[in-house]
């Protein structure tokens, strides 16, 4: 059965670049054996995280539904999150950054809908539905973080990208989905750490996005609150790591106060972190936020804006000083005294206003790129976008003259005025010429033959930012992650072991008799010596129902396998510690 994710009014309003991200969650696809380790990991973060995590999360548990005893669907979870302003979706794994970014900053949280392996159940690589529903989900019950995370996404869905951004998200996708995959041989895994390490130690300038995706990770996915000398667990990498969130607590992890700092400070994904920082509260995440906001080129524009989209070879837009907004793939800009005086487009552009595309300006009109000055008229102090009617008719900026315009750093525009185009507070935003030449020195930008010109007006760059102004403008329809997440194989053992954790599902929640555990248990020491969690399952039946003998006889397997597998021997004393104490998830 899939479940279906369109019942949250605000997945409506997604666009549908983002909306092919998104998989149904076919719910039947959770084994017995998922089940046990969503249930036995719920039951062990509720009783420990109950002590050290911040005081949202036990709320959020409540106030979002999640149950502690089955893998949550996304229609019950979307049907919890339409009260406090959220939805979910299910995705396959990671998604790209910036497309995780948008869709929190539309207020959705971005949930893999599959499950870590039950030898992964202490810490997966691989994002899942216990990292992203048990994680996220609860602490956006606080409303202050609530608006941290949807703001984070307005900011860092903007970040500008590069090349090697992309390069290193498919490069961890792939180790993620082979660490996490039954029986990768080695030499794959090798092969794939090999290519993330040599991308990690790539001498490459750090991009907007890998900056702010520094931030992210420091804070919604492994941020402390409080101080270093007391800290306590918010960030979701923790909440959904019964390993790593007592691994995170003890004096092998440096506790660092955060900062902006925290950008500069990169991550493996694939690995327990070494250091992790420590906020005072919830508001101050916000206050390093616009701090880092205040340095992007979304805020500062300028040359060096131009010149981050130019390096991303990406979609990306400027917006000028008049509000126009130039959406593209920016090839090219000449400079003079350090500022920028023309910019050039490479293939399809949009021209828009407040996000909204011109009519008359999108890439239907301006398939071959798009390309005009920027700044002032040589010699002249006034701006045109600052001139009077009797100004523009001073300077012959007037319908059907021909005019020639020389801007600072000799850029210039010969041709007949046609007409010009002006924003809702009457500044002219743009002007179209015929029978118009642009030069630059001895280089001509723009020639008669190639139709109507259309000069922007703007004497400054005030924002650069990824993606388009408009996201109607462009089909934004990407091709989708090469790697998709690879699946348990079905072999006659694993069905059979399925079955068995069924029958012990089935006998908790009362849907048969208690008859069955003696020969379950039995099946399990002859045919499936290496599984630990099903024995506490069938323990825990057994203590309640005082079954004595049995549970004896269970106990002492349990101990053989702890001295024959000593790896797991904390995960076999954490549950049985959760049954003997009387510890109620």
């Amino acid at each position: 059965m899939q479940t279906p994710f369109e019942n949250n009014p605000l997945l409506d309003r997604l666009p549908k670049h983002l909306k092919q991200f998104i998989k149904p969650q076919d719910y039947a696809d959770y084994s017995p054996i998922n089940q046990a380790v969503w249930r036995y990991v719920m039951r062990k973060n509720v009783s420990y995280l109950s002590k050290v995590a911040h005081e949202s999360y036990l709320y959020g548990l409540k106030k979002t539904g999640l149950e502690i005893d089955a893998i949550p669907n996304m229609y019950g979870m979307n049907r919890i999150l339409k009260e406090i302003g959220w939805a979910a979706v299910a995705v396959d794994g990671f998604i790209p950054p910036n497309a995780f970014m948008e869709f929190q900053a539309y207020n959705v949280l971005v949930i893999a809908s599959d499950i870590r392996q039950l030898e992964h159940i202490e810490y997966t690589p691989a994002p899942d539905i216990i990292h992203e529903g048990a994680g996220h989900a609860p602490i956006i019950a606080n409303p202050e973080y609530a608006e941290y995370l949807r703001h984070f996404g307005e900011i860092g869905c903007k970040a500008i990208s590069s090349a090697h951004d992309y390069e290193m998200y498919e490069a961890i996708r792939l180790l993620s989905i082979l660490k996490e995959a039954e029986n990768t041989p080695e030499s794959e895994i090798q092969k794939a750490e090999q290519k993330v390490n040599d991308l990690q130690n790539s001498p490459v300038e750090a991009s907007e996005m890998a900056q702010i995706r520094n931030l992210h990770w420091w804070t919604v996915e492994y941020g402390l609150i409080g101080t270093p000398e007391n800290p306590k667990i918010y960030g979701a990498g923790l909440l959904s790591s019964i390993g790593e969130s007592a691994w995170c607590m003890t004096n092998n992890v440096t506790k660092l106060l955060y900062s902006i700092s925290a950008a500069d400070q990169s991550f493996d994904i694939t690995k327990p972190q070494p250091q992790l920082f420590v906020t005072p509260d919830f508001a101050y995440l916000s206050l390093v936020l616009e701090e880092f906001a205040n340095k992007m080129a979304l805020r500062t524009g300028g040359l060096s804006g131009i010149r981050k989209l130019i390096n991303s070879n990406a979609i990306g837009t400027i917006e000028l000083s008049t509000g126009l907004q130039i959406s593209g793939v920016f090839s090219k800009v000449i400079e003079h005294e350090g500022k920028p005086i023309y910019i050039q487009t490479l293939g399809k552009t949009a021209l828009a206003n407040r996000e909204k595309e011109l009519v008359g300006h999108g890439t239907e009109n301006h398939k071959e790129g798009f390309g005009s000055p920027i700044g002032k008229l040589k010699g002249i102090n006034l701006a045109i976008e600052d001139m009077s009617p009797r100004d523009l008719r001073a300077y012959d900026i007037y319908e059907a003259e021909t005019v020639t315009l020389e801007f600072e750093g000799n850029i210039k525009v010969t041709g007949e005025i046609i007409t010009g185009s002006r924003n809702l507070q009457g500044e002219i935003i743009i002007i179209s010429f015929k029978d118009c030449t642009v030069t630059h020195l001895d280089t001509v930008l723009f020639k008669p033959e190639w139709g109507i010109y259309n000069m922007a007006i703007g004497k400054k760059i005030v924002s650069a930012f990824s993606g388009p102004a408009d996201v109607n403008s462009f089909d934004l329809i990407v091709p989708l992650p090469t790697t998709k997440t690879i699946k348990a194989a079905k072999t006659e053992q694993r069905t059979e072991l399925e079955s068995l954790y069924q029958n012990i599902r089935e006998i908790r929640d009362g849907k048969t008799t208690t008859a069955t555990l003696e020969n379950t248990f039995e099946k399990v020491q002859k045919n499936h010596p290496k599984d630990w969690l099903l024995c506490i399952e069938i323990v825990e039946i057994l203590e309640k129902n005082k079954n004595t003998v049995l549970l004896e006889k269970v106990l002492l397997y349990l101990d053989d396998l702890k001295n024959k597998r000593s790896e797991i021997g904390h995960l076999i004393d954490g549950g049985l510690d959760l049954i003997f104490r009387k510890i109620k998830a």
